[in-house]
């Protein structure tokens, strides 16, 4: 299966727009890593709150444990680092869900970075890679002798504008009813030309 153009300057122009692909790929996904990066750094914050609020509160729970063992008074005295200790661990849960919202809003907004201006690419660059692929694929198929060229040569009247035609002969239909070689390898070669194949060295 032919992917890219025999021709030079078709090549090169094909090549040219691959690597811009990429390269416009690799630039956006890039793009989109750091902006998913700095969006989740807003969630340090709210986790370095879970975290400390977390400390507190295991430290107020210990306290708590150590009050109650005070013989008489002991259910009395934990009962306010009981209440700071839930107090925490509410902020903790508070605090975790926050950073969570934002990190997956930051890896959405990533993706959306990515995936917006690399998709709007994709949709005009890959459907003209694929019907030229699949026009070369069924070109190659017929170029191997000279009635194939014929074929070709018959295409190139039907499908080429006048001015092209006129540009190779006075009246095309009938040197290609004539057999006239040199016009028929011309037309054809305008028709192979749109296909990114090179006339057949060997033409008749």
């Amino acid at each position: 299966m032919r992917i890219y153009a025999q021709r030079r300057g078709q090549l090169a122009g094909q090549l040219a727009g691959d690597v811009a692909v990429l390269v416009w790929t690799v630039v956006w996904a890039v793009v989109g890593f750091v902006v998913d990066g700095a969006v989740a750094a807003l969630a340090r914050p709210a986790r370095e709150t879970a975290r400390t609020a977390r400390d507190l509160a295991g430290q107020f729970g210990d306290a708590a444990t150590t009050a109650a063992q005070v013989p008489g008074l002991g259910d009395q005295l934990r009962r306010p680092f009981d209440a700071a200790s839930g107090s925490l661990g509410d902020l903790v849960a508070t605090a975790d869900r926050q950073a969570v919202t934002i990190e997956r809003l930051a890896t959405v907004m990533g993706w959306l970075v990515f995936l917006i201006p690399v998709t709007t690419v994709l949709l005009v660059w890959l459907p003209r890679r694929v019907r030229f692929v699949r026009r070369a694929r069924a070109a190659q198929r017929f170029i191997d002798g000279a009635a194939d060229l014929d074929l070709f040569a018959l295409r190139a009247m039907a499908n080429q504008p006048m001015h092209v035609l006129a540009a190779i002969s006075d009246d095309p239909v009938r040197a290609w009813r004539a057999g006239d070689r040199r016009v028929i390898d011309a037309l054809a070669e305008v028709e192979l030309r749109e296909a990114g194949l090179s006339l057949p060295a060997r033409t008749g």
